[in-house]
């Protein structure tokens, strides 16, 4: 081939290059970033966001991906193991920002964690949606790259308390005990006045270590003083401690409530028919009421969830479908991957998701009213809601060696 003709055919191929739609070269994925727990204490939750996150990229590439300005962009994760440590979360939220240059932040799981890793985003200016961490203090400090789709943990025990002044008898002493992360601290700091303007008589407020074993000295104390409730703020495997020791103890109050475990199908599974009577709460449950664009709704994800997974998702994993379709609406609703404006838009994002309606307050966080749940038998009950009793409760508690 002669110079003159190679140089024609390279002026042609260059001119073909130019002239070719500016789109075909700008339909890049968009990349989320994310730590969550795949190893380590609290993995069995972590997983929940993890399957969460994919199925809902999935779900919206194969709907053609995420629409900016009139162009489809698929969308990919890129997932860390932070191995239930927050401090190699934080390292890996900081890798997934300035090296790994992810486009946007989907968040961990646990207050702790989310209250940590939201410093980074911030830092950098890249916007976090995070489902896994409702203490308040995350969003008490004026930061305005993290929005969270948990309720506030201040208002978990809220409509519990409202339950418990609407029942035939309502009980007199309350115990209140809870872990000393900042999940568990924040739900304490926001039930103890709300026991108060019941007039409940809170008889114990006990804190713990979080990850404790032995609730033995606790229990006593539950049991010498004749608690009629028994309200617990901690984590999974301490509420499973928890009752295999009040069983052990014969402690058995009219009514526990716990924030964490009771909505969980292994949860159930761990503690069998001792699971019985336990209440719990939950801001999410697969009614075909909760429609969706993705999913069609809320009873149509869950079956599809547990098709593909393997067991049935909870509220963890229905926020996490919210957090990644929170940051594909504010994309279009922005016609943009710039951070900054992603930003700005879901400060005003506005649509319903599997989860619920999506409308972030000034602070960042959503607020959704949790429904009051209890295990009767092999199934979970809903009990009382924003309207009033749902179905009875069975309560009071028998003792365990009357069940």
């Amino acid at each position: 081939m002669s110079l003159n003709r190679s140089r024609l055919l390279f002026s042609l191929l260059a001119a073909c290059i130019a002239a070719a739609p500016a789109g075909a070269a700008l339909a890049q994925d968009v990349v989320l970033g994310a730590s969550v727990q795949l190893t380590g204490p609290v993995a069995n939750t972590g997983r929940y966001y993890r399957d969460a996150y994919q199925l809902a990229i999935d779900k919206i590439n194969a709907a053609g991906g995420v629409k900016i300005t009139g162009q489809s962009h698929k969308l990919a994760l890129k997932l860390y193991d932070n191995q239930s440590d927050v401090n190699l979360s934080v390292r890996q939220y900081t890798q997934l920002v300035s090296q790994d240059k992810v486009n946007l932040l989907l968040g961990p799981f646990a207050s702790n964690f989310a209250l940590a890793d939201s410093a980074v985003s911030e830092k950098y200016k890249v916007p976090m949606v995070q489902g896994g961490g409702a203490s308040d203090q995350i969003f008490a400090r004026n930061f305005k790259y993290v929005f969270g789709t948990l309720a506030p943990a201040s208002n978990y025990f809220g409509s519990t308390i409202d339950m418990l002044k609407a029942l035939k008898t309502p009980p007199k002493t309350v115990a209140l005990l809870y872990a000393d992360d900042a999940f568990d601290v924040s739900v304490a700091e926001g039930t103890r006045p709300m026991l108060k303007k019941a007039g409940f008589d809170v008889v114990m407020d006990e804190r713990y270590s979080s990850n404790t074993s032995d609730f033995n000295s606790l229990l006593s104390q539950i049991k010498s003083k004749n608690v009629d409730v028994v309200l617990v703020a901690g984590h999974e495997t301490e509420i499973l401690n928890f009752v295999r020791q009040a069983k052990s103890l014969a402690v058995a109050p009219k009514m526990y409530s716990f924030t964490v475990g009771v909505p969980s199908e292994d949860f159930r599974k761990a503690l069998g028919k001792d699971a019985d009577y336990a209440f719990g709460m939950t801001a999410w449950l697969p009614t075909p009421a909760l429609k969706d664009r993705w999913f069609g709704d809320a009873a149509q994800f869950a079956k599809e969830y547990k098709a593909k997974f393997g067991y049935d998702p909870d509220y963890h994993a229905a926020s996490g479908v919210a957090d990644v379709e929170a940051l594909v609406q504010a994309m279009e609703d922005a016609g943009s991957i710039e951070p900054q404006k992603v930003r700005d838009a879901l400060a005003k994002v506005k649509f319903d998701s599997l989860y619920g309606p999506i409308a972030f307050a000034a602070n960042g966080q959503i607020n959704l009213p949790q429904v009051v749940i209890q295990v009767q038998g092999d199934s979970l009950a809903e009990i009382y809601g924003a309207k009033g009793f749902v179905k009875q409760p069975k309560y009071p508690m028998p003792a365990w060696n009357a069940r």
